[in-house]
């Protein structure tokens, strides 16, 4: 099972979920193990948001109506 932290955001009054893998952000920003992974999104908030901005104003939404933030969107 892969871990997921997933952060919210508000488009035409409508909430999207932003998914990322705790995975892609422990290669991307180095995060310990042992860090607790809301701690992680918290200190890296500014680019996961950023990241999610560029993928909704793409419409690269999942068949669910969320956006996967990939390693490469980092």
């Amino acid at each position: 099972m892969t871990e997921v932290a997933t952060i919210a955001a508000d488009v035409n009054k409508q909430r999207v979920l932003c998914r990322v893998s705790l995975q892609i952000m422990r290669d991307k920003f180095g995060s310990q193990d042992e860090e607790a992974p809301m701690h992680f999104v918290a200190r890296h908030r500014a680019e996961l948001q950023e990241a999610a901005r560029r993928l909704i104003e793409k419409r690269a939404y999942e068949e669910d109506g969320s956006v996967i933030i990939r390693g490469k969107d980092l």
